[in-house]
């Protein structure tokens, strides 16, 4: 069993940057793709952006490619999400999942099995 813990959201101005983390326990996150999801207030839970379980491939939506950056550490069994330039529409609970996975892909959809309780990231004007 895979429990994933999201932190670091918190409320901010627009233009200025946050890192969110991504810890896991239960089992090491080496061969599990991950990502990161969010869901403004009274909309649907949307993609972010995903990375491979080695980190070397990575995708980002549209909404947010050029201002978020996915990483991870292995050997800290986390997973990162950079996010500079905010925006009021950046608002949103942030939730990280993990999927295991063989192959070296990075999965953009709400396919995994394992979510976080979510971390709450308000951006004011």
């Amino acid at each position: 069993q895979v429990q994933l813990a999201e932190s670091g959201g918190g409320l901010v101005q627009a233009g200025v940057s946050l890192r969110l983390s991504c810890a896991a326990s239960g089992r090491t996150l080496s061969r599990y793709a991950m990502g990161w999801f969010r869901q403004p207030p009274g909309k649907e839970r949307e993609f972010v952006a995903a990375i491979s379980w080695s980190g070397a491939r990575t995708a980002y939506a549209d909404t947010v490619k050029g201002r978020f950056t996915i990483s991870r550490d292995n050997t800290k069994n986390t997973v990162y999400l950079q996010m500079n330039s905010l925006k009021p529409e950046d608002t949103a609970v942030y939730y990280c999942a993990a999927e295991s996975s063989y192959d070296d892909v990075v999965i953009p959809s709400d396919e995994y099995d394992y979510w976080g309780q979510g971390t709450q990231v308000t951006i004011s004007s």
